[in-house]
This record gives structure tokens, sequence and C-alpha cells, in this order.
């Protein structure tokens, strides 16, 4: 039994920040934002939207598409680093309010790799025929653990959610390869620093142009392809040169590539879940593509998954 994707749904907040507002608050310019990292504007969610919030509604989304309702959920997966509170969970959260009554909950913390580590979690409940149906979250409100006066890390990120189900599909559907790693010791690159995230943008630019492109032609050669066969590539969104560096690898056009970057900015574990939904909604994922979903992440983590869609 394979492991694919049933649906999708995402939700970003109302609230726009653009590179002009950003440059009224600290030394930076949109020159500078757009040639680094690609980024024009992010999402921002008011004071009274919490993450809880956001990965309701992308779940009710992600369900409506799947067709199925709450009650058919055996499991419920949440990734995020930026929780409502550190417990109750909030897969827990959206069990409540989605009432989905047989559904196990859990959160999962790999930073930006998240919903990767999700994807593969469910993977492995579905394709052991343990259980059929399972939400997995990605979200996070990042603005709350942002420095605003720091302009090497608030220009980067923003709110979001992004939720996919997962379930059986047919005979080379769904998931064909992955992998996942991580190294602890690079750690310190990247962390929440009591109140607000730190990072080394060097050493996390090092790693990612390295592991990026990497894994994602590791998770294609699994399964006896060659990088030509990609039709898509989901990068998570966090750097357009980091993205670029993984797309060149792969040989592949700028139109093959997600870029919710630009808008959204860098949403960490909710990145390749928005960009997923979104790019499924609008008709650049076609049916039998060949698609390959990749990130990197605090801890530091890494995932890919290569996946021919379809149900």
């Amino acid at each position: 039994m394979n492991a694919g994707v049933l649906g999708t749904g995402h939700y970003v907040p109302e609230k726009i920040v653009t590179n002009a507002d950003l440059e009224k608050i600290v030394d930076t310019s949109d020159e500078w934002i757009r040639t680094r990292t690609g980024i024009e504007e992010r999402r921002i969610a008011e004071d009274d939207m919490d993450t809880s919030d956001m990965a309701y509604l992308a779940a009710v989304r992600a369900l409506e598409d799947a067709k199925i309702t709450a009650e058919d959920l055996d499991l419920i997966l949440v990734a995020t680093v930026t929780p409502d509170t550190p417990f109750p969970s909030v897969s827990c959260m959206i069990q409540d309010r989605l009432g989905a009554k047989k559904a196990a909950a859990m959160d999962l913390s790999a930073a930006c790799s998240g919903f990767m580590y999700g994807m593969i979690t469910a993977q492995q409940f579905i394709e052991n025929n343990a259980y059929k149906h399972i939400l997995i979250i990605g979200v996070e409100k990042l603005s709350k653990i942002t420095d605003w006066t720091d302009r090497n890390t608030c220009v980067l990120f923003g709110d979001g959610a992004g939720a996919a189900v997962i379930g059986p599909v047919r005979e080379g559907k769904g998931i064909l390869s992955f992998e996942l790693g991580a190294d602890g010791g690079g750690g310190k690159y990247l962390y929440q620093d009591k109140e607000y995230l730190s990072m080394n943008g060097r050493e996390v630019f090092k790693f990612a142009v390295r592991q990026m492109p990497e894994s994602s032609v590791n998770v294609v050669e699994k399964i006896g392809l060659k990088k030509e066969d990609v039709d898509y590539l989901i990068p998570h969104q966090a750097n357009i040169r980091i993205m670029d560096a993984a797309r060149e690898r792969l040989g592949i056009s700028v139109d093959k590539m997600a870029t919710s970057v630009r808008k959204y900015g860098n949403t960490s574990a909710a990145s390749i879940a928005i960009a997923l939904s979104e790019d499924a909604k609008n008709g650049k994922i076609k049916e039998d593509d060949l698609v390959v979903l990749v990130g990197f992440g605090g801890g530091l983590t890494w995932g890919a998954v290569a996946l021919r869609w379809g149900v």
C-alpha cells in the first residue's frame, strides 16, 4: 500500500508587511532584501491569532480537498516550533476543534524540516496498514519569536499554515522514496535564545546550499530515476539563492520550482506545506508529475521526499 497526498489546504494571515515597511523600522532596504533572499513581502498574524488558529483553518481546507471528514482521521501530526503553549499540543487543540474523536495527536519539532518529518512519519503508519487517514499540518507564528530590531533576521520570517491529508493511493503513486537527517552539532547556528530566534546566517547558508541539492538528488536516485525525470521542485522557502542551488543541481527551469518565498518569506515548518497546497491548486503540479520536496532547518535537520502526484 502506497501513501500519498489525498488533499491539501493552507492559510496565511491577511496582514502584509512589505520590504518598504521594514525600511521604516530597521536599517535595511528593499533592494538588499530582494537580491539576497528573494523576499518581497511576508504575512504577519495579528496578536489575537495564535498558531492553533492558523493550523485549524488550513486543516479544514485540507479535509475539504481530500473529501473526508474529521471523524475519518486516525492521527493528527502538527509540525511547529511556535506552539501556543508547551502543552497541550497544537495537535490536541486541533483534534478538539475539528471534532476528530478517533484521532491520536502529537506535535513534531524539527523546525523548517518539520513537515517533511511529518510526511515521512505518516507514510510509515499508512504503509504498515495501521492507519488510513493522517492529517499533517506545518504551522508557525514566527512573528512572536522574531526580534524586530534585528535586521539580520526580521526581514526573513513570516507566519502561516499548510496542511495535507495522507492516505492510501494507487500503485506507482504517492511517496516513492525519502531521506531524513540531522546534525546536532550545528544546533548552535540556528536556535531560540530565550525570547527570540537567533541565526548564524553564513553557517546556515553553507549547510543549506550543500544539503538541499544533495538530498534532492539522493531521493531521485533511490527510485532508479535521473534528475531529468523531476517535473516539479518544492524546496523549503528560505532564501531564493539556496533554492536555486537545489534547482540548478537538478537541472530544472525556474518555472518548475515553487517560489512562494517572494510573498510569504520563510514560514519554517509551514513553508513546504503552503507551497505544496498553493501550487497543487493553481495547476503547477499535474497528475503523474514526479515532485521532489526538500527542506532543512534548525537542529540542524533535513528531509526530502520524491513522490508521484495523484491518487
